[in-house]
This record gives C-alpha cells, structure tokens and sequence, in this order.
C-alpha cells in the first residue's frame, strides 16, 4: 500500500483541478455572469476558500489578507443568491450556516469509536507499559516508543472523507452509531471540507471538538444577558453548540476541533501514529502542538506533569494525557478488549474536590434488586459542574467512613465519574449527631432485603412485585448503549410506569397500537411534534443487532462485552433463546460456562433470567414485535479459521496466550476455555496436559503453534 508522506501545501485538491479557477471571470460582474460562468465561478471559489480555510486554520500561514478573504466569501454569496439553483453542496457559505434540518439521522460508524481505558497513578502508567510488553511476548528491558497528547474535554467526532471531500460526520453516540452532524461540522473552520496534497480514496478522521475558556466566558455573558441558557462548562457549551437542528446556531458559536485518529481509511497506510499525525497537519487539519513522542515511561510521566504544570494556562480544558503505542503494527497486534484498545490510555488528572454538607441519605433500588445508598448534598461546584449527589456505594463504605445525615464532608469528582464522598470532617459533626442505620426492607415494596455470604450488596428479594426493579429495567433498556430510544428520558420511564403506559419492555413497541398517541397529547409537556418524534425513534430501533438485545435485557452480570461473547457463541436470538431455556444440567450449560470469559457465576445468572416465567414471556413478546439481527462475525476474508471453535493449551512461544486469543478472535474464530464435541481445533504447545487427551479422546484436530501459524498465515 501506498506510504503517505508529507508534502508540501499546493493548489491542487483531492478531485478538483485547481485549473477550473478562472481568475478572469472575477473582473466580471456577478450581474453579468451567465449561468454557465457562474457554475465555474462557485466551483473555484469553493476550492480557493478552502485552501485559504486550510492555510490559515490548520498551518497558522494565511497567504492572503483578511479583506480578500472576505471579498472572496461576499462574491460566492453574491453569485449564489443570484443563481440559486448552482448553490454547490461544499458552499462556503455553509461555513456560516445552513437551512434547518428536521432531526439528526443515525450514522453507522464503519470502525467503531471505542474509548479508553483510565490510568490514575504512575504505577497505573507502568502497568499499562509492561501489559503491553507481556502481550507482545517482549523482553524486559525492551521500551515501546509511545505519543503523548493531551485528553481535550470535548464532544468526540468523526468526519468521513470520500476522495478528498467531506461526505458525512458523526459524533461518538454509543460507539457503533452515532448523530448525524454533517451539516454542523462544516461550520467549524479547524475541519477542510477538502484534503489537501496526496489523500486517501477513503478516510474517517476523528478528533474532539471544543470550546476555549474565553470563548466559553463570553458566550455565557452573552446568553446571560439575554436570558437564555447558561452553559454549565465549555465542554457543555461546546456539546450543546455542535448538538444543534439549526446549523446557523452552531456557526455563531466558536468552536474548534483537534484530531488525532482514524477510523476506516482505503488507500494509504502509514508506519507510525506520528507519521500519521503529519499527515493530518498537511491535508490541513489542526493537530495538538503539545503531542510528543517518547522512547520510555519516564518521559511520558515527564509530559505528563509538565502539560499538568501549564494545565490552568492552557487556553481549553483538559483532563489528562493520552498515551498511544506508536508502532502502527504493534497497535494491529495488540487489538482491543470490550470497549477500549490495548494500545491507548488516557493518564488521568487528580480529581477535583470541594467540602459540602450530607443534607439526608436515601436508598435507591437497582434493576438487580441491589439498594445503593446515595447522598443527599448541599449543591457544590466541583471543577466547573454543581453536584447534589453522590454514591456511598453499599452499607460497608457507610460504616467505614462513619458518613452521617448532617455532616460536613470533602467530595471528588473526576472525568464523567460519579461523584464519591472521599472523608467527613469530623470537627465539624453535629453534636446530636446518630450513626446511620441501613434499611434490611426494600424501600420501594418493602420485600426483605438481604446480603448473600460473599457479596457486598444487600438486595430486594421483591423481584418482579418491586415496582423499582421495574422502573430501573426499563431505563437500562432505551439507555444509550441498549436500545437508545431518544425522546424517552428517565422522567418519562417513571411517568410512563406509574400511569401504566409502559409496564415492560415490549410495551413500548405496541404503545401507539394501545392509543399511546392520545394518551401522551393528554399529558402536560407532549406537543404533537414531540410524539411524532417519539414513535419515530422507536419505529427506528424495531431493527436491533443480537448484542445490544442481550445487553438491554439488564441480566445480572451481562455487561456490553459479555452480551457480545454471548451473541457471537449462538448466533441468532432464537437459538440463544432455546439454549438457554434448556440449558440447566445438560451439556449445553456445559458449552455455556465453556465460552472464553463466562464461568459458572455468569451462567447461572443467566440461567435464573429464563428461569423466570414472567422473563420468557417479555422475550416471546419482544420477538413478534423486533427485528433482531443475527450476529455479525469479524471481516474474516479467507480465514481459516472463521466460524471455529479454538481451544489453546500448553505454553505458546511465538506470542502470549492473551495475544493468540485475541487475533484468533479477529479471524473470527470462538474462543473456548476447554475442549468439547464442538471444538475444531485445539492449539497445543509444551506443557499441555489434560487439554490434550481430551482432544484426543474426542478426536479433535490438535496442532503445535508453528502448525497453528502456518495455517492461519502467520497473521
């Protein structure tokens, strides 16, 4: 594949030929222009802004005065009213707005937007260097070259390039779909909508968009004087700005973009992640100038408290540092788990606090049944946000810390983290002060609530009678990483709930059939535009992949990534369904505990879901009334061992055993952690022991790991 360079910034863009500019046509008027001339006109000016755009924005080297610009802009607005109908779709005049959208479509990212993984201390910092060492099977002493950059407390994005030319953008959303923001993200200057020099056939930059303290600043005195919202910090103002149905508001705000990454891309390849980063900056994007390259940990703790040092004196907010292998092969090598690349981490900033009075604790009711105390706060800033709330976590962390109703006690916020009571002042303790007593009843329906031997959490023993464990499922259900219906908050899930409009899941897909549309113009609050919006979006989610249905289930213990595990085990919601339902004492329970990552405590979990009557029942509705994809496997092109059951065993020598099970996985490949009938292949190396009789006993094809890399091609 082609190696991007570094070239230098030329007139000439990705399918646009700098030779349809017709500078002679600028000395005629626009009252004399022929249509014909002026469909020349706007497509040179669309490239000659541009370039100016991307020399003035992204290398800080404007090559004309701010008048010609400007005179440039007026003459392309000047044609476009006269000839409406030529009004191109890369106008410039979209830079300052555009006509009102109805609502923000939904964008498939080709390459999902993971996040990262979190790191608080130096020792976290080192550890994330020698996991990597250990996955890579590299030696001690061995140091893996990072970059470092700082984390922008902003509104990640990503913006599809096609030959060179803005096609469409999105924001991060779930990580596998997100809003469509295309029209607002052309009223960002920090973005081309051409890439300049030698470019991709196809490439997803993303990068964060932010709002810098000043403008920040002004923007709120600005809204406060005329009463409209006050933003809570620049990232709020930043999110809410670029969140935006009317473009025009977005381009009266002043926002700006870093990128670093990418998603998908078709037609060049790079070396490094710096190499990478050059290429940004050439096509005329604007990359952050406080991004280094190290060659050891300790110069990444140096970065890292040096940009901590000018943290107050930099013009935006940030929240830490982000650390990136920088060997693009070792990246590849290296993959992801769950949601966050084993490449990457973000170095977190100590956490802000602030001191402020517990005014009551309550209990809240999760959809598990688990009852979580909270604190009730005096509201306290805390980093730029005001916090009235904050987790105590379970009744052990209460006792411990001897937090009380009354007292004054020092709070922390860090990142998007739930607000935590850290320690209570306790010179400062009311007199008649009494410790606080954790309920052994379910406030919500007054079941017992009990603690199990070995767990932490004390729960309602109400199960499908405890209107709480109702409410909670629900909300885990049309939450963002599950079903993500807009339109229907946690308010609403409540109101909904109580006046019986949605009591289970597969209500809500039949509330319209119910009258839903007539109940809803009764309540206070819902205009017709509104409940149009409504059913819309969940007419939208009728269509839904088999994960992110396992997922919103909210079976105890069945995160993101082990729904995933599950979906991509069974393949299609029936055959999950099924499975499960005679799982119980059977070889198929045994295939169950037998999937990489899910044990006996999991599948039991699971297991106790179907065994309720009530559950199959909400399943057998919700499959009348969805489309539930089937799981779709990893691009496995060729692989030898796609649609395989795995089993590795012994001592791998060439890579480490998290290393063999990760780039099996991505050849599409099922991982398990011991052999049975529906094993294919079991990968065997010195030391194996129990794994491989049974191979044998069962008749399972065993190879060494040279044979095992030999046969997958060495990828």
């Amino acid at each position: 594949m082609k190696k991007a360079g570094v070239k230098k910034l030329g007139v000439k863009k990705a399918g646009v030929n700098a030779e349809t500019a017709r500078p002679a046509l600028r000395k005629v008027a626009v009252a004399n222009l022929s249509e014909k001339q002026a469909a020349t006109e706007l497509k040179a000016l669309a490239v000659e802004i541009a370039q100016h755009d991307a020399a003035y924005h992204g290398e800080d080297a404007p090559t004309i005065t701010d008048a010609a610009y400007d005179s440039l802009c007026k003459r392309n607005d000047a044609i476009e009213k006269r000839f409406p109908g030529l009004k191109r779709a890369d106008s410039p005049s979209k830079k300052v707005g555009a006509a009102p959208a109805a609502g923000f479509k939904k964008v498939r990212h080709t390459v999902p937007m993971l996040s990262l993984g979190n790191a608080f201390t130096d020792d976290d910092v080192t550890d994330f260097a020698e996991r990597i060492s250990r996955f890579l099977d590299l030696d001690a002493d061995a140091a893996v070259e990072m970059t470092t950059e700082p984390k922008i407390d902003g509104l990640s994005f990503s913006a599809r390039y096609d030959n060179g030319r803005l096609a469409v953008a999105a924001t991060r959303g779930d990580g596998a779909e997100g809003e469509d923001i295309t029209a607002n993200l052309r009223t960002i200057k920090d973005l081309p909508d051409f890439l300049m020099g030698d470019v991709p056939k196809l490439i997803e930059i993303r990068g964060e968009v932010y709002m810098t303290k000043a403008d920040f600043a002004a923007l709120n005195a600005a809204q406060g004087a005329k009463g409209a919202k006050i933003f809570a910090n620049p990232r709020n103002a930043a999110a809410g700005s670029l969140r935006q149905i009317d473009p025009a508001i977005t381009a009266a705000r002043p926002l700006h973009a870093f990128t670093y990454g990418w998603g998908d891309v078709k037609g060049m390849d790079w070396e490094t992640q710096w190499d990478f980063l050059q290429s940004l900056k050439a096509w005329g994007f604007v990359v952050n100038p406080r991004t280094r390259l190290c060659k050891s940990v300790a110069d990444m703790l140096k970065e890292y408290r040096e940009l901590g040092e000018d943290r107050a004196n930099l013009p935006y907010d940030i929240d830490g540092m982000v650390y990136k292998v920088n060997r693009l092969d070792l990246q590849r090598r290296l993959g992801f788990v769950s949601k966050a690349p084993r490449w990457a981490i973000a170095h977190k900033y100590s956490a802000e606090r602030a001191e402020t009075i517990v005014e009551n604790i309550e209990v809240q009711v999760g959809r598990t049944g688990a009852l979580t105390p909270v604190a009730r706060l005096k509201p306290v800033n805390v980093g730029g946000v005001v916090v009235s709330n904050a987790t105590l976590h379970n009744e052990d962390e209460i006792a411990r810390k001897d937090i009380r109703a009354g007292d004054s006690v020092v709070i922390q916020r860090a990142g998007d983290v739930i607000p935590q009571v850290i320690e209570v002042v306790m010179n400062k303790r009311p007199r008649d002060s009494k410790p606080y007593r954790f309920p052994d009843t379910c406030p919500a329906c007054g079941s017992l609530a009990v603690r199990e031997e070995g767990e932490v959490a004390r729960r309602c023993t109400g199960g499908l009678i405890c209107p709480a464990q109702a409410v909670e499922r629900l909300k885990h259900f049309v939450s963002r990483n599950a079903f993500d219906i807009e339109g229907i908050g946690e308010k609403n899930i409540t109101g909904f709930f109580e006046d019986k409009l949605i009591e289970s899941p597969a209500d809500l897909f039949t509330l319209e059939r119910r009258g839903g549309r007539a109940k809803l113009t009764a309540r206070e609050g819902w205009a017709e535009k509104s409940i149009d919006n409504l059913f819309a979006a969940i007419e939208q989610r009728r269509a839904i992949s088999l994960e992110r249905l396992i997922y919103a289930l909210g079976i105890r213990q069945i995160g993101q990534a082990t729904a995933r595990l599950l979906a991509q085990a069974y393949g299609s919601f029936d055959a999950w369904r099924q499975a499960m339902v005679a799982a119980k004492d059977s070889e198929i329970y045994r295939e169950l505990i037998n999937i990489e990552q899910i044990g006996e405590s999991v599948a039991d979990d699971v297991l106790a879901f179907f065994a309720e009557k009530h559950n199959r029942a909400i399943l057998e509705a919700l499959a009348k009334e969805l489309n539930v994809a089937d799981f779709e496997q990893p691009d496995a092109s060729g692989s030898p061992i796609a649609g395989k059951t795995v089993v590795f065993t012994g001592t791998l020598e060439a890579m480490s055993r998290g290393e063999a099970k990760a780039r099996a996985q991505s050849l599409g490949a099922t991982v398990a952690s011991s052999v049975s009938r529906k094993t294919d292949l079991v990968v065997a190396g010195p030391g194996a022991g129990s794994k491989l009789k049974e191979a044998a006993a069962l008749g399972v094809k065993v190879l060494s790991e040279q044979e095992y890399l030999a046969l997958i091609g060495g990828k």
